[in-house]
């Protein structure tokens, strides 16, 4: 491991900025937010690699951390370099005790001809600056950033806004009220007549408060604000902020509210609140909330797939083995059925009797294809057993026409937290190795599988 990090500030990195970093004498690591406010950032093999030199690195000369970044850094194409940049940055790193590495890098990466300043970037920076009590590179960061958009009162708000949700989703107590008090100050400013600049400041800090579990000052600030009007938006935050706290009774006065005010409860509303409910582990409200929704006449989506699954203990489980997970639906339901007054039963009946798979999977006698793209490793295990079963059923149907090829489409892992390492995928190679399924690899798509019609067909009547 590096001995020195202070090594980092010095000289080499002066060719890139001027800024004089000091890093504590360890790297801090920060508390994961809740999964639902983890970013999604594939590390590429490049990256990995590079990470893990770091890691590794044993030695008494602090300039040779500082030669690997700049050798990455010059050698590697943009997507590698950014991508490695918000591995670092991500609530969901797996590398968090080198969150020190990321301001010499975002410097680095400054330096490159192909590095296009943006907002956020730089506000994902500044937050983690503040989290690992950096406050004095935060500080000087966000002064050359103001002073940079000083002029330029949209943009200006627009860092702000990214800013507290940077600081909301990393929880950055202080760079999340140090953003919100600059945004604020640009409310009260005499000057600030732009509709934008109050619409956008109001509802950065109404979000930032729910995030930080601020729901009832989130409420006022929405009282300080009720002559922008109501918004679908609003709602939402404020609906996930009660949620994250437990407090459903003020999570249905709201969509009660919302509805009052003429704005209809639809599939992204509905599944705020199942997941605000799958967050205290709540199946019997996320069952009555399931059959709310269904008697509204709202629909049921991959999210919604996603949101229930992933709060079912019983299928988070069985999944942690895929040797000896159900391979059938039937089997599937049978362990459910005993499990937590089956609710968990009853949380997939509903899912089931939906319409999304027939929305998903493209029938027609040429190829049917099945794609798995968005999902959560529950969603792609549940549709791929309800494929299985419609598969079946449409099999002993006279007037099927058998589909010349099947495809099952699962991804690379392109946006997996390892560039490359597909958890949908291993579970469906692994789910047909298990039923002897014809299914392999597509040799001219990797993220593929694929199976003459015949040979599934003969396949689904013997397994």
């Amino acid at each position: 491991m590096i001995r020195n990090q202070q090594a980092l500030l010095q000289f080499p990195w002066s060719q890139y900025c001027c800024i004089h970093l000091q890093y504590p004498p360890s790297p801090r690591s920060y508390n994961s937010p809740p999964s639902s406010l983890l970013a999604q950032c594939g590390l590429t093999r490049r990256g990995q690699r590079f990470l893990t030199s770091i890691v590794t690195t044993e030695t008494t000369d602090p300039s040779a951390a500082n030669r690997k970044i700049r050798k990455f850094v010059a050698s590697s194409p943009k997507y590698v370099s950014l991508s490695t940049l918000t591995h670092l940055l991500s609530p969901s790193s797996t590398h968090p005790d080198l969150a020190f590495l990321t301001l010499p890098l975002y410097i680095g990466i400054t330096g490159a001809p192909w590095f296009s300043w943006n907002s956020k970037l730089i506000a994902d920076v500044i937050a983690l600056q503040y989290k690992q009590g950096l406050c004095h590179e935060a500080e000087r960061l966000t002064s050359e950033t103001v002073t940079r958009l000083c002029s330029k009162e949209r943009e200006l708000v627009s860092f702000y806004s990214d800013l507290i949700d940077s600081a909301g989703k990393l929880r950055s107590e202080q760079g999340f009220f140090i953003a919100c008090a600059c945004l604020k100050q640009m409310i009260s400013k005499s000057s600030s007549s732009s509709m934008y600049v109050k619409t956008r400041a109001y509802g950065s800090l109404i979000r930032g408060f729910c995030m930080m579990g601020l729901a009832h000052e989130a409420e006022s600030m929405i009282n300080e604000a009720r002559c922008l009007g109501p918004s679908v938006f609003i709602y939402r935050c404020m609906v996930e902020g009660y949620g994250k706290l437990g407090l459903f009774d003020q999570v249905l006065r709201i969509a009660a509210e919302m509805e009052k005010n003429g704005f209809v409860l639809d599939a992204v509303s509905s599944n705020v609140i199942l997941s605000s409910y799958g967050m205290h582990g709540d199946l019997h409200g996320m069952n009555l909330w399931v059959q709310k929704t269904a008697r509204l006449g709202v629909g049921i989506s991959i999210r919604t797939y996603n949101s229930v699954l992933n709060s079912c203990p019983t299928v988070i489980a069985l999944l942690q083995d895929l040797k000896t997970c159900p391979t059938s639906m039937k089997d599937l339901m049978e362990i459910l059925q005993p499990q937590g007054e089956g609710y968990e039963a009853s949380l997939v009946q509903e899912l089931i009797g939906s319409p999304v798979l027939n929305q998903l999977v493209e029938w027609n006698a040429l190829e049917s294809e099945l794609d798995l793209h968005g999902m959560h490793l529950g969603t792609a295990y549940l549709i791929l057993l309800q494929w299985m079963e419609e598969l079946r059923r449409r099999f002993t149907l006279e007037e099927y026409q058998m589909p010349v090829k099947f495809t099952v489409i699962c991804g690379v892992g392109k946006h997996s937290n390892v560039r490359g390492n597909s958890p949908v995928k291993t579970l469906v190679k692994a789910l047909m190795l298990r039923t002897k399924s014809p299914l392999r690899t597509d040799r001219t798509n990797a993220g593929c599988l694929v199976a003459k019609g015949r040979a599934v067909r003969d396949w689904l009547s013997l397994c």
